[in-house]
């Protein structure tokens, strides 16, 4: 956003104040000026020097971080159905200031009418529908602006983080280089062009630009957290951290940046440090893209209050994999005296029926009944003191419904093969599912043509793979008769062996004690912690990891190998 702006001398200062003003300023010292609106815009209407002379007042109240006032004032202005674009530009901007980005733009939109060529207009106008989210409409406003200056530099580098929103990081990429061939020393800039190269996974130029922002201003936090982001995808963790730790130190609200720190933390096993930093995610900007922050008039158990003869609710936030793999926390709860509520989601509802622990199980969307007390599923690793030796591991705490698994068996037919249940992607939006990901193309070299009956345990194929689907002929699909997870877990009780990429379903094989075999990318999801081929999750599971990022052909090839050393033996 831009500076507040005054009228550049349009509107001259009437040093002889009328007694009607000085009225008005006296409401504005006792705090009375919104309850006394109607006197003032009166006194503006009877003396037209009181019109100038509240202007200034008004830009006196902006400047001096009377932010309430100051909107107020130009409200009254704005009634006064003046034809000048500076007034609802500048109520624009202090709604900005309050984070009230729905009535900036109306106002935005109101001195965008009035003057449609003013390049701060329109730079500001674009900017708060990139707040809004409206990114594409973003993209028109900054391109007529850049029309009128093609070198404004504020411009290029907004649509550059607009562009990056759209995930179009090419497009990025080349608007920050033409930003920084105008102004050079733009830290900023040079910032938006590191995280731009960071997602095209030039992490190494990533880094470069980083510290030119850095060196350009030293204390800049986010430049020091997107270098940690950076660092953490090189899976170089301790100088992810350190950097994470100067974004802190910077800004010690950096929400975003304790939220990764956690992260880092986490997957190198440091529970202790981790587990708390990890509650960092409700004041992260991000958490919206991962979990769903509920709200409820009962407090939060971390596990310091006495549950004994309580009630308590637990309830899903993340994915439906998370939900599975942390519900076995429910009996750890009940075993404190507790009566166990558990929300769940629809697809889950049937498999978790007689899950251990649970008193009452509600589908999400039923009323609740009353609790005490309540815990999201992942704060109860934290609650439970939880580190890498204490998880509760039982090697089976879910179980398929006998009369599916026989109606599933009915539907396979007699076996006369190792059955092998296959998952090699998802559908989900989750930003870092290219990372978890593949195609089936790359994914069926790992399947040997003979000696097994392959299985998908897929409820969709995504687009990218329905054409060579159609011609493998060497795996067989039920997705359209996978009606939630109860069927899944039947299906997967008649296969031998489970192999998926990182989604729900190996958590819900592992869950059942189905051996399961994972392939995990080179910087895995932090559950899966670093250089071993266990799980302390998960007795059943064995993880094949990437040696190097992007590269599953050594994966792959790992699994193919053990596959066959499986038949023969």
């Amino acid at each position: 956003m831009s500076e507040f702006e005054d009228f550049n001398g349009k509107y001259c200062m009437n040093k002889n104040f009328s007694s009607q003003m000085l009225e008005i300023i006296n409401h504005i010292k006792n705090n009375k000026l919104k309850e006394n609106s109607d006197l003032i815009l009166l006194s503006v209407k009877e003396d037209p020097r009181n019109l100038n002379n509240l202007f200034e007042l008004g830009v006196d109240c902006a400047e001096s971080g009377k932010v309430n006032d100051a909107l107020i004032i130009f409200d009254l202005l704005k009634a006064c159905n003046i034809n000048d674009a500076r007034i609802p530009y500048n109520l624009g901007f202090l709604y900005t200031l309050k984070n009230d980005y729905q009535s900036a733009l109306r106002n935005f939109h109101d001195a965008y009418k009035i003057s449609p060529n003013d390049l701060d207009i329109l730079v500001n106008y674009a900017s708060t529908l990139h707040e809004l989210k409206q990114y594409d409409d973003a993209i028109l406003i900054f391109d007529k602006a850049l029309t009128l200056d093609p070198n404004c530099a504020q411009a290029l580098t907004n649509k550059g983080v607009t562009l990056f929103e759209l995930k179009h990081f090419d497009e990025a990429l080349f608007i920050h280089d033409k930003a920084l061939s105008v102004e050079p020393h733009n830290y900023v800039a040079w910032s938006n062009k590191g995280n731009a190269l960071s997602k095209l996974k030039y992490f190494d130029e990533a880094i470069i630009c980083f510290d030119k922002a850095l060196i350009l201003k030293p204390d800049y936090y986010d430049a020091w957290m997107h270098k940690g982001s950076t660092l953490f995808e090189l899976q170089r963790l301790d100088e992810a951290i350190a950097n994470f730790n100067n974004a802190l130190r910077a800004k010690p609200d950096h929400h975003e940046a304790a939220w990764n720190k956690s992260l880092a933390l986490l997957l190198l096993g440091d529970y202790q440090h981790g587990l708390p930093l990890y509650e960092s995610r409700w004041r992260s900007k991000s958490i919206s893209e991962i979990a769903e922050k509920r709200s409820f008039d009962k407090p939060t158990w971390l596990g310091m209050e006495s549950l004994n003869g309580k009630t308590i609710l637990l309830y899903g936030e993340q994915g439906l994999g998370d939900f599975i793999q942390f519900c076995r926390y429910a009996k750890l709860v009940a075993d404190l005296g507790a009566k166990v509520i558990l929300e769940v989601p629809q697809s889950l509802a049937i498999v978790l029926t007689d899950l251990a622990g649970v008193s009452e199980l509600v589908i999400k969307g039923q009323e609740l009944p009353p609790f005490d007390f309540c815990c999201p599923l992942l704060s109860l690793p934290l609650a439970f003191n939880t580190n890498v030796a204490s998880i509760p591991a039982e090697n089976a705490y879910i179980a398929s419904d006998s009369n599916k698994v026989s109606e599933w068996g009915s539907k396979l037919g007699p076996k006369t093969k190792k059955r092998v249940g296959l998952v090699w992607s998802s559908i989900s939006s989750f930003q870092h599912d290219s990372k978890r990901s593949l195609l089936l193309s790359d994914f069926v070299k790992a399947l040997p043509t003979e000696g097994y009956e392959y299985i998908c345990l897929q409820k969709e194929i995504k687009d990218c793979d329905k054409e060579f689907f159609r011609e493998y002929k060497n795996i067989q699909y039920y997705g359209d008769q996978l009606n939630d997870f109860s069927d899944t877990a039947a299906l997967i009780e008649c296969v031998d062996l489970v192999i998926s990429s990182c989604t729900s379903v190996p958590h819900l094989s592992a869950a059942m004690g189905k051996e399961t075999w994972v392939i995990v990318p080179y910087v895995p999801d932090w559950r899966w912690l670093l250089d071993r081929e266990d799980s302390p999750w998960y007795p059943s599971v064995k993880l094949y990891r990437q040696s190097a990022i992007n590269d599953w052909s050594g994966v792959l090839e790992r699994v193919r190998k053990d596959l066959a050393g499986t038949l023969l033996g």
